[in-house]
């Protein structure tokens, strides 16, 4: 038995055809589409990238416990665990944050994994002058100021190496995907990730995909790297949309070549496929660009999901149970016939996708230090800290790493070991002060009703709803042994 994971950033099913998309050209995610399950309840759980993606590899949350980070000593890793179980597992990806502190060790967990490198601020190529930079609508927030390390700086010296489509790092991605499938689709007992940083900002895509789309009335200024408030005009906000589209197409064009694939060496048959992505992404939706320092809105954390799985052959249908990303890991474990490990907090799909048998009525997500959100497909409720406390939260970590850096001396002065908790295997953790990275507290506490409200434009008023989703979130809390401080933080205490 095979498997394929087709892995995305920041795609908003929005912009998908299979999703209702009317002005995207991607016919090979309506090819997906009429070949798998598709799911209309894929939701994110811990945000953003690496969080996600700790999740792929744990099944299990870990938006309570610390921000972004390595894997930890005690977590259960799903390749890792799979190698030691006789099945080769291979990891192709460009998405940078791989190779920096903060996501250090997931590569190695694979039995082997091919880097390629020059997405967005990649330290890549060596330069010491200033690259040359034009005119822009605006910088991105949070990657100036930041000297030589800049990811801003790096994009433009980057942009220099990646001109013609077979420079850009998706390209080469899936080259060396269908390389691994040409060589390897008749053994036996195998994982193959196929993984790619877009359409992540910026949105940088080869002249082929922009012609797709035409935009001759465009005359302002580079525009291609949005975040924070969508303040620009009309006339930028569209340029940019135009610009996703164009990459959203790019991604389509190559998930094209995985599916010649699996038809050209018949491997429907014996080959799971999961092609999803990490969250979604604001387009100047609730005039926001991005994902994280707004309310997680539906175009972030309602995500696209498709599977195929050959067990049941079920394909061209809809699916309505509530899924996330924690049950990708259970499910390959049940495919390869793998005990779950205990500490897994998701299901396995294989019932929902034969005949949508629910697995959760009601699913957990959010990012560290920001909203914590609960739905039940029909509502859903945002959390936010109480602003008199929203400092007051703590990283439990082994790996005291950030994003990008070490923690540092001072923040280290401050931490104390501490037990851990159900899921640390026993150990100890380090108890560390941490700042609240997102400050969403002003915005206070969200409740939409996502059937009748499904673009979460008029929040309801409703005290006794409310009461009934805040102690449905803290049911939640409970269950992911979340730390005690938190449940204060949150207002949750007195529930």
């Amino acid at each position: 038995m095979k498997a394929i994971i087709v892995f995305y950033d920041s795609l908003n099913k929005r912009y998908l055809p299979p999703y209702g998309s009317t002005d995207v050209i991607a016919p090979n995610f309506e090819r997906l589409a009429k070949h798998s399950v598709t799911f209309d309840q894929s939701y994110v759980g811990s945000m953003p990238c690496i969080p996600a993606r700790r999740e792929l590899h744990t099944g299990r949350l870990n938006l309570f416990h610390r921000e972004w980070g390595p894997l930890e000593p005690f977590d259960d890793s799903m390749p890792e665990i799979l190698k030691k179980h006789g099945v080769y597992t291979h990891l192709i990806s460009d998405h940078l944050h791989y190779w920096e502190d903060g996501g250090a060790t997931y590569h190695p967990r694979y039995s082997s994994w091919e880097i390629v490198r020059g997405q967005e601020g990649d330290h890549w190529k060596g330069q010491v002058a200033e690259p040359v930079i034009p005119e822009v609508v605006t910088v991105p927030e949070k990657t100036t100021g930041n000297g030589p390390s800049g990811l801003w700086r790096y994009d433009w010296v980057n942009r220099k190496y990646i001109t013609k489509h077979e420079d850009f790092p998706q390209y080469k991605v899936f080259e060396l995907g269908c390389e691994f499938i040409d060589q390897n689709h008749q053994e036996e007992n195998w994982l193959l990730q196929v993984e790619t940083f877009d359409p992540h900002e910026p949105f940088y895509a080869p002249q082929e995909f922009l012609d797709m789309y035409p935009d001759t009335s465009y005359q302002g200024k580079h525009f291609d790297w949005p975040r924070g408030e969508a303040v620009q005009s009309e006339d930028e906000i569209n340029h940019v949309r135009r610009q996703y589209k164009a990459l959203v197409s790019m991604c389509d064009y190559h998930l094209g070549k995985i599916l010649d694939k699996m038809d050209e060496y018949d491997m429907w048959k014996d080959t799971l496929l999961i092609v999803g992505t990490d969250h979604g992404f604001l387009l100047g939706e609730h005039k926001w660009w991005g994902k994280n320092k707004m309310p997680y809105f539906n175009e972030i954390s309602n995500t696209p999901l498709f599977v195929w799985d050959p067990r049941s052959s079920v394909k061209d249908e809809r699916r309505e149970s509530i899924v996330q990303l924690i049950d990708w890991a259970p499910t390959l474990y049940d495919y390869f016939n793998v005990s779950i490990p205990k500490d897994v907090m998701g299901k396995p799909m294989k019932h929902v996708i034969e005949r949508d048998e629910k697995i959760r009525d009601s699913a957990i997500f959010g990012a560290f230090s920001a909203h914590i959100n609960v739905t039940d497909g029909e509502m859903t409720y945002m959390c936010a800290p109480e602003y008199d406390k929203k400092d007051e939260i703590f990283n439990y970590t082994l790996m005291p790493l950030h994003m990008g850096d070490r923690f540092t001396k001072e923040e280290m002065s401050k931490a104390e070991f501490v037990e851990g908790f159900s899921f640390t295997k026993g150990m100890k953790v380090l108890k560390v002060p941490a700042n609240d990275k997102y400050g969403v507290a002003h915005y206070g506490n969200l409740l939409f009703n996502v059937h009748k409200d499904p673009k979460q434009e008029t929040p309801l008023k409703d005290a006794v709803l409310e009461m009934k989703y805040r102690r449905l979130l803290k049911e939640h809390m409970v269950q992911n042994d979340a730390p005690k401080e938190l449940f204060v933080r949150m207002g949750l205490d007195k529930e």
